[in-house]
């Protein structure tokens, strides 16, 4: 607790002296308790209900039949949520009800979806016999992608818009919170033998329609939107431009969310090392691992909520100082909550692994460290991403994306055979810190800018020090006493470390600040 109360306080100093603004203050609070509120929940499903509730290999079916959606729902969209962002700024009038920028917005996924649904099912035979020797649960299932995929894709859209008025609370209440407690209610369901494994997935694709309809609820609710597109102001504005620009960071779309869920579905074709499990229950055990891991990227994901709005205005009003700020200060805290988060995460892995029934899950455990290692690395890089993907070089970070999709393939093409769900993880983490570095270069060659301090070294160092400083203490045997001890002593000496190396000057006043207070 002591370490996640840590967290809360260098969250909040960040946002309230980094980022000035008082919808960033206001949204950043809000953001991060609604996050972790979240992270909870899916921990408590995915630690505690589903390995429980549900076999391995059902896991491993709900996390296939997501990632393939998630996957193609990408594509769907044809890069209309980037162009959300950029191109929103010039259409945003309240009063005319944004010149119909809402309806405007929703041609892209409509057609995108009716054309990829259609060859997807005119392809099935050829998706379901790469999956059927390996992952035949899958196939038999795979028919609900086609539902799954349209619900995630105008989620998504409608969620990209909410963010462009700056609404992100909600919306990620509702993708956070909301989608976890019903999946919960769907597994516990199931569990209690009141529904069946079909009535299971069609409930569980159900939580996601619900999804979708509660955010289409609080934009009309929230921003009137307007159906009725003012085609003259779009005229203005060069449609063709606009819509290049989605079509070719859709690519990056496609990208992007390859490297997040193409793990998921390599591992689905290959037959486990493990001569009991099949390749549904190794992704089942590696969807947990995996999401272990991706505690540690959660604030990133909070925050690119926040500031790709930002930056994108930043860009349209010339502000290099503020993007420069924007992207120095990103760097530097997401390093520092990263890695407070992969310590308490790392140092208390064994516990975890103690709390689940079935022993078969702690086969996992590498898979945690080696990807935890990766998203550190991606948070330390700052939000490089939302910077490139709102300037004028947004289309080098498309080539860039399009050929590290294929150095990941190759890379699980290679690994996997060899080391199974670890040769997964090495795939992912390589990939996404080849990706980070090279971004980093190109935000170095073409702006000058770079994120990179001696705080950052003291940052490293203090992780290495508390790392070290922790790992060593022999384990209670008390399950629940050794998580609270390791992780009490990790935020102690990273707390203490952090204030005495003065890396985060906002410490400095608020202390003395909540002294005077007393």
């Amino acid at each position: 607790m002591l370490g996640f109360a840590g967290y809360l306080l260098i969250h909040y100093t960040c946002i309230q002296k980094s980022f000035i603004l008082g919808i960033i203050q206001r949204q950043g609070i809000r953001n991060s308790i609604i996050t972790y509120t979240g992270i909870v929940l899916g921990a408590i499903s995915l630690i505690i209900i589903q390995p429980r509730f549900l076999t391995k290999e059902e896991i491993g079916l709900t996390r296939m039949l997501l990632a393939f959606s998630a996957l193609v729902a990408n594509i769907m969209p044809l890069g209309v949520n980037a162009t959300v962002f950029k191109y929103f700024p010039y259409f945003r009038n309240r009063d005319e009800r944004h010149h119909g920028f809402f309806g405007f917005m929703l041609i892209f996924p409509l057609i995108g979806y009716i054309a990829i649904a259609l060859l997807l099912y005119l392809f099935r035979g050829t998706i379901i016999s790469h999956y059927i020797g390996q992952s035949r649960l899958f196939t038999e299932y795979f028919y609900y992608v086609f539902p799954l995929m349209f619900f995630i894709t105008f989620t998504n859209v409608l969620g990209a818009y909410s963010g462009s008025i700056f609404r992100t609370s909600v919306p990620l209440l509702i993708n956070d919170v909301f989608v976890r407690l019903g999946s919960i209610v769907v597994f516990t369901l199931y569990f209690i033998k009141w529904i069946d494994r079909d009535q299971l997935i069609f409930f569980y694709i159900g939580v996601y329609a619900m999804q979708l309809v509660t955010m289409i609820c609080y934009l009309f609710y929230e921003d009137r939107p307007s159906l009725k597109i003012n085609w003259s102001k779009y005229r203005e504005n060069t449609p063709y431009i606009m819509f290049k620009y989605g079509i070719v960071m859709s690519l990056s779309g496609i990208s992007s969310i390859g490297l997040k869920y193409m793990d998921t579905l390599m591992l689905g074709l290959y037959k486990p090392k493990q001569a009991s499990l099949n390749a549904l229950d190794i992704v089942g055990i590696y969807a947990i691992a995996a999401f272990v891991a991706a505690f540690v990227e959660a604030p990133m994901n909070a925050l690119d909520k926040i500031i790709v709005p930002k930056i994108g205005e930043g860009w349209q009003k010339n502000d290099m100082e503020d993007i420069r700020q924007i992207y120095y200060k990103s760097a530097k805290y997401l390093l520092i909550i990263g890695g407070l988060l992969f310590l308490l995460i790392n140092l208390n892995i064994d516990s975890m692994f103690q709390l689940i029934p079935d022993k078969d899950f702690s086969l996992g455990k590498s898979v945690i460290l080696i990807i935890s290692i990766g998203t550190l690395i991606n948070m330390g890089t700052g939000n490089s991403d939302a910077l490139l993907m709102t300037s004028s070089k947004y289309i080098l970070l498309t080539w860039l994306l399009i050929g590290l999709i294929v150095i990941a393939y190759i890379n699980y093409r290679i690994f996997i055979p060899l080391f199974g769900m670890n040769g997964a993880a090495i795939a992912t983490a390589l990939s996404a810190t080849i990706y980070n570095f090279t971004k980093y270069f190109m935000i170095w060659r073409y702006y000058h800018l770079q994120p990179f301090t001696i705080d950052t070294l003291k940052v490293i160092a203090v992780i290495l020090i508390t790392g070290a400083a922790v790992y060593f203490i022999p384990s209670v045997h008390n399950v629940f006493a050794d998580v609270a001890i390791r992780s009490s002593l990790v935020g102690i000496i990273f707390g203490s470390l952090i204030y005495a190396l003065k890396i985060v000057p906002e410490f400095h006043y608020l202390i003395p600040f909540l002294k005077n207070k007393k």
